[in-house]
């Protein structure tokens, strides 16, 4: 479910987008329409870094059942505005919810996992989040009335611009309240409780997850970790040091490239992207719907794939695959072609990203680091993700006004080139490994 409300919360503002820009009178201007879409983002980066702190010293099911009523609060206060500054407010505290969400959820699925089905398991936090993805698409749909044919902008009086957008945002208050019940309900983490000496309580729960031997091992595997890895200098302060130094800046890199990688700007800019494709505001509704579809279908061949071909392998696939894609669709929109090519292109990333990028990454930061510092450096690597998001999503409008489109894709096409080379030489494969094991991989380096 918090992967679910991250991705509902993250995209629902792109269907919304055509009529509140009407209602607040920011149409033209790529700043406050680059400010309205970013500004979420801005609080991600809050709840990021308050997630990191605070789920190494509280725990991990604090910090779900914060972000589940930050999530209901943003949802009800978004739709209930009327005026533009508290729009940005209330984006702006969802997108705190956001960040505590996408770093809490996928380390805690990591820590309560096997190692055979982590990457399965992590990946099923990105399959809610595409999910959630569909779900905002699809609400927006349903909610907006028809447009007329041709239309490329919402009329003043029309009820998507006065109601309709609200109720795309009222939407999210129903599942983040499911969120709430059932966040109050999952046990703490054990490897958290490991760490904090509560080793009683961990057994329990590692004996629910996988019987009482592989509970014994689970423990006795933390325990010698930490002590082989236990430095008088401070655990935060470890973090910066070689090893783990080396370890954290790919894990940044990893983060970043994942947003820089462009294919967000799809779900968050379809307006501009579908309209410049020959699409007008009816069928730009519809189409979006589409790529939610691609979206989650290509992450559900993830869910059986990410621990068959391993983590290196999907990146290249991720990273090589967008740059040839980018690449034909910049040369698509500088030629002039329009139509169902176009939609063609656009899906073909989708799917590219959904299967690879997209949940290898939470698999990756979810495994990289040591159970002492893990809360803290996924709360890094999160951190530079949602800088990385911010900094795509604000830039779009006015990349898309200066370069055109063409140009824009082309940039992102050179960015996914530069990934697949970095990966190529720098990523280690972590298929099959323990925690435990990847850590002490890792420390020998």
């Amino acid at each position: 479910m918090g992967g679910l409300l991250f991705g509902y919360d993250w995209v629902v503002i792109g269907g919304a987008k055509p009529f509140y820009e009407v209602f607040f009178g920011i149409t033209g201007d790529p700043s406050m329409q680059g400010l309205a879409m970013s500004i979420a983002i801005a609080g991600c980066l809050v709840g990021a870094m308050l997630a990191g702190s605070f789920a190494d010293r509280y725990g991990r099911k604090p910090l779900l059942i914060s972000a589940a009523v930050i999530f209901l609060i943003s949802a009800y206060m978004t739709g209930a505005v009327d005026t533009f500054v508290p729009f940005l407010w209330a984006r702006l505290i969802g997108g705190v919810a956001i960040g505590i969400a996408s770093g809490v959820s996928p380390m805690y699925i990591a820590e309560v996992s096997p190692p055979g089905k982590r990457g399965r398991l992590v990946s099923i936090n990105q399959l809610t989040i595409v999910l959630g993805i569909l779900a905002a698409q699809i609400a927006n749909w349903l909610i907006a009335e028809p447009m007329p044919e041709g239309m490329v902008q919402a009329a003043p009086d029309s009820w998507n611009v006065l109601a309709g957008w609200r109720w795309m945002f009222w939407a999210e208050i129903v599942p983040a309240a499911i969120f709430l019940l059932l966040a109050l309900f999952v046990p703490e983490s054990p490897r958290w409780l490991v760490t904090k000496g509560k080793d009683d309580a961990a057994v329990g729960i590692f004996s629910r997850i996988g019987g009482s031997e592989f509970a014994a091992s689970e423990v006795k595997a933390i325990k010698m970790a930490s002590h082989d890895a236990a430095d008088s200098r401070g655990e935060a302060a470890a973090l910066f040091r070689r090893p783990l130094a080396a370890v954290l800046i790919l894990g940044v890199i990893i983060a970043v490239f994942q947003q820089w990688c462009g294919t967000n700007v799809i779900f968050n800019y379809a307006q501009e992207i579908f309209s410049d494709a020959g699409y007008d505001l009816g069928e730009m509704l519809f189409n979006i719907v589409l790529t939610g579809v691609t979206n989650v279908i290509f992450t559900i061949v993830a869910l059986y794939v990410v621990d068959r071909l391993g983590r290196k392998k999907l990146m290249l696939i991720g990273a090589g695959g967008l740059a040839v894609i980018y690449a034909a669709l910049g040369t698509c929109y500088f030629l002039n072609v329009t139509g169902l090519f176009m939609i063609i292109l656009v899906m073909a990333a989708i799917a590219c990203y959904a299967m690879t990028l997209g949940p290898v990454t939470w698999v990756l930061l979810s495994e990289l680091f040591p159970n002492r510092v893990r809360g803290l450096a996924v709360a890094i690597c999160t951190f530079a993700l949602w800088t990385g998001c911010f900094t795509l999503t604000y830039s779009f409008p006015l990349l898309n006004a200066s370069l055109g489109s063409f140009g824009t894709f082309w940039l992102y096409a050179l960015i996914c080139a530069a990934g697949f080379c970095c990966f190529l030489f720098r990523l280690p494969e972590t298929k099959g490994k323990s925690l435990e094991q990847i850590e002490k991989e890792f420390q020998s380096k």
